[in-house]
């Protein structure tokens, strides 16, 4: 038997819709700036160049931690333990496949591309393509599922991330230097502003009062919480911009502008 839409128990209108505004356009930009991020991530994670700047230390966060031979000297914080990779492993696959994960079974995410790339549904009062819906019980969706794992991970990962920054920084101040300060606040108040985390916060308590420290933390990331969306395509753009300079740098078609030497 047929669900969603196509129910023997729903009206049977021949329209996709009857809205007449522009209810199309939140998924078509939603689309489009998912794309961009993808193919701009994907063609740097395998670009294998310019990615560090001895001189002032700055990695970008697309390469870190870069553990193998491959890596160029000084980039590899944590020590060299693999081999050299092959062209197809990007350099910086340690923590990408994590953060990944990290990002499509986020809550906010899985709202954007299910309404905009899955369509179930486009927007409201729009009928969806799919005649009936599983929901996240079976593969490839139940993954979503994990998503509390991958959390713990990022938080891994923004502390490495933070290492980075704090290293590039002792090699005195300069504009790349405050990119990397901006893109590691940013991405920490994303990470904690998960909805997993205000669940390790104050999930399971009977008794706000009895937990005052908890019930703390709650509130606080409570009020991160309600910015997720925000920070979900802020972070997306800090990343681009933090890459794109140290990737400029790094090449040589700009210097960096330096403020304490």
């Amino acid at each position: 038997m047929k669900s969603g839409v196509g129910a023997p128990t729903r009206a049977r209108i021949p329209d996709k819709t009857l809205r007449t505004d522009r209810w199309w356009l939140p998924p078509l930009l939603t689309n489009l700036g998912l794309a961009t991020f993808v193919v701009y991530a994907t063609v740097r994670a395998f670009w294998g160049s310019a990615y560090w700047v001895p001189e002032y230390g700055y990695l970008t966060p697309f390469y870190s931690p870069c553990i193998s031979e491959s890596c160029l000297p000084g980039s590899s914080h944590l020590g060299t333990p693999l081999p050299e990779l092959p062209g197809w492993i990007p350099l910086g696959f340690l923590a990408l496949p994590f953060l990944l994960g990290f990002r499509l079974t986020c809550y906010y995410y899985r709202k954007a591309y299910y309404r905009s790339v899955w369509q179930s549904p486009t927007a409201c009062a729009v009928a969806e393509p799919h005649e009936r819906y599983t929901g996240e019980t079976r593969f490839p969706l139940i993954i979503q599922n994990a998503h509390r794992y991958f959390f713990y991970v990022a938080v891994l990962i923004s502390i490495l991330n933070t290492y980075d920054m704090i290293l590039a920084l002792t090699h005195g101040l300069g504009l790349g230097g405050i990119i990397l300060l901006v893109n590691v606040t940013l991405l920490w108040a994303y990470t904690l502003s998960c909805h997993s985390c205000r669940h390790v916060a104050g999930g399971r308590l009977k008794h706000f009062s009895k937990n005052p420290v908890r019930y703390k933390l709650w509130t606080v990331i409570s009020k991160l919480n309600v910015r997720h969306m925000q920070l979900a395509w802020v972070t997306l753009a800090s990343l681009v911009i933090t890459d794109l300079y140290v990737m400029l740098v790094a090449s040589g078609a700009i210097s960096d502008l330096r403020i304490i030497s």
